[in-house]
């Protein structure tokens, strides 16, 4: 006996790092994981290559792929929805502020004095040609 069940899936969810590429982007995957040893919280990063077919998704856009059949050598995801926007990944509105000089102190400025030498004379150490 067989089993002729289609076997499950993986769908991941994350957020779209790069699309630098015709139909094809690159979705960062993260996830959290306890240190066996140090028992901490580590989050571990992995990125993935999706095929975008109908090209909608921009750079902070989060996504959730599936496993596929391979599509190119390093695609091996497809996005199959787009689940919203990253706020921080998006342009802000740049406010400008007005720039205030303040004005240095008033100190008076000394001159260091100036020699006068006439038109005729040559200063010190050169001839007239």
């Amino acid at each position: 006996m067989t089993n002729t069940a289609p076997a499950r899936k993986t769908t991941k969810v994350g957020m779209v790092v790069a699309k630098k590429m015709a139909k094809t982007v690159t979705v960062r995957v993260e996830r959290q994981v306890r240190h066996p040893l140090y028992k901490k919280i580590v989050r571990q990063r992995r990125t993935f290559m999706a095929h975008d077919e109908q090209d909608t998704c921009k750079v902070g856009d989060k996504v959730r792929i599936i496993e596929t059949r391979p599509i190119s050598k390093r695609k091996r995801w497809r996005v199959i929805g787009i689940l919203g926007t990253d706020a921080t990944a998006t342009a802000s509105e740049i406010v400008e502020t007005p720039i205030v000089e303040t004005p240095a102190a008033e100190a008076p400025v000394e001159e260091a004095p100036v020699e006068e030498t006439k038109a005729d004379e040559t200063p010190a150490g050169e001839t007239k040609p």
